[in-house]
C-alpha cells in the first residue's frame, strides 16, 4: 500500500497519475459509485493498482451515519487490513490519496472538528500500515516512509 498525503490542490493526483499510469481510480465519496470500501476489490483484481481518493466526502457521510467515532475508526482500520490482504493475494497495489487537514484552523463547528479528527486518525492508521508514505506539497513529493 502506498499513501499520498497533502493539502487541497497540492499536486497529489498529478504525482499519483504519473507514477501509476495504468491504475484504476475510485472516488470514495462519489454518490452512485456504491460503497467504495467494498467496490475497490473488484478493481484491484483487474488492474495493477487501484487509487482511492475522495475520502473527505466519504468520511463526512460516514460521520453523519455513525455517532461512535471509535467504532467508525475501527471500521476504517479493518478496511485497511483488508486492503493489505487483498494486495498480497492479487499482487496489485492499493494507493490512497488522503487529505491533510491538520495544518489549518481548528473549526468551531463540532461536526467539522469530528471530520478533522477522524481524517487525522485515518491518516495515522493508514501511514502505520502503508509500505511507503509520501507527503505532497507544491507539486513535490517527499518520502516520509520507505520503501519509496
Amino acid at each position: 500500500m502506498q499513501l499520498f498525503i497533502g493539502g487541497a490542490c497540492a499536486g497529489k493526483g498529478d504525482i499519483v497519475t504519473a507514477r501509476f499510469p495504468d491504475a484504476s481510480w475510485l472516488k470514495a465519496g462519489k454518490v452512485g459509485e456504491g460503497d467504495t470500501l467494498t467496490g475497490w476489490r473488484d478493481r484491484l483484481a483487474s488492474a495493477p493498482a487501484v487509487v482511492i481518493t475522495g475520502w473527505t466526502d466519504w468520511l463526512a457521510r460516514a460521520l453523519a451515519d455513525e455517532g461512535d467515532d471509535d467504532r467508525l475508526r475501527q471500521r476504517l482500520v479493518d478496511t485497511l487490513k483488508a486492503m493489505l490482504e487483498a494486495e498480497e493475494r492479487s499482487g496489485g497495489e492499493v494507493v490512497l490519496i488522503l487529505p491533510e487537514m491538520g495544518r489549518g484552523i481548528v473549526p468551531l463547528a463540532s461536526e467539522e472538528r469530528r471530520l478533522r479528527d477522524l481524517a487525522g486518525w485515518f491518516n495515522q492508521d493508514a501511514a502505520c500500515r502503508a509500505d511507503a508514505v509520501w507527503y505532497v506539497r507544491h507539486g513535490l513529493a517527499q518520502c516520509l516512509k520507505r520503501p519509496c
